[in-house]
């Protein structure tokens, strides 16, 4: 469990999240996250990372219990750097990076997805942001990746959903695929671009990224303060702990 790297077959290098019930993420594994990706995309022979992950879903965001746990405000800015660290890692890594997404894609996960170069979805993944409803604000930047401009801000005020099939619509989920064929999938995408010379690679990934009309990494930090200030006011805890106690009803 937590974060592994493996090499399937040359040029690929696979990152997999495994971090039960919901891979919904502490801190230390936000980081974790990010070096792995770092190191997986510094590796020479690497062409092509796929980030994926095991269990029901791909990511449930950041873990709100170890937030409400935690006194003071320790662990959001553990969580605001952490993912911000892991979201720059997916942006920055030297190579291409498909994301594997199954079932839910939530919060930090839509993180993730919208700063990674392909998506390949399984028919049963869904994402979106339903930061409003736990009192946090963020990834806006990301979903506008994925999403329309009016749709993105549609999505974020209702904290609805957006199924695979309908970013592919929108041009933004390469292939769906079978859940049980996801991995088999994505690894045929990394395999067609692992293909290219690595060091072309290298330089078309800082060129896109150079060329890219948001910068992320900036857009990202301004909206991470409108959630710092959501918990100074009280806000945060509050729907914090009601989404919590929620879910522990529930069992």
């Amino acid at each position: 469990m937590g974060v592994s790297v493996s090499r399937p077959e040359e040029g690929v290098r696979v990152v997999t999240v495994d971090v039960p019930p919901v891979n919904a993420l502490p801190v230390q594994g936000w980081y974790d996250l990010a070096d792995a990706v770092r190191t997986a995309g510094a590796d020479p022979g690497a062409r092509c990372v796929v980030l994926a992950a095991e269990g029901r879903g791909f990511n449930a965001g950041v873990d709100l219990k170890e937030m409400q746990r935690t006194p003071g405000h320790t662990a959001l800015l553990g969580a605001n750097r952490g993912c911000y660290a892991a979201f720059a890692a997916v942006y920055d890594c030297e190579v291409p990076v498909v994301a594997a997404i199954q079932g839910f894609c939530l919060g930090g996960g839509v993180g993730l997805a919208g700063n990674a170069d392909a998506i390949v979805a399984s028919d049963d993944a869904v994402f979106g942001l339903p930061e409003l409803d736990r009192g946090a604000l963020g990834a806006a930047t990301h979903l506008a990746r994925l999403v329309p401009a009016h749709l993105m801000r549609t999505l974020y005020y209702t904290s609805r959903t957006v199924t695979a099939e309908e970013l592919r619509a929108h041009g933004s989920v390469w292939r769906v695929a079978p859940r049980a064929e996801l991995r088999a999938a994505a690894l045929e995408l990394a395999r067609e671009i692992a293909a290219k010379d690595g060091a072309l690679l290298r330089l078309a990934k800082a060129a896109l990224n150079g060329i890219d009309p948001v910068d992320v990494r900036r857009s990202y930090r301004f909206e991470q303060g409108f959630t710092f200030e959501a918990n100074l006011s009280g806000l945060a805890d509050r729907h914090r702990e009601a989404f919590v106690a929620s879910r522990e009803a529930r069992g």
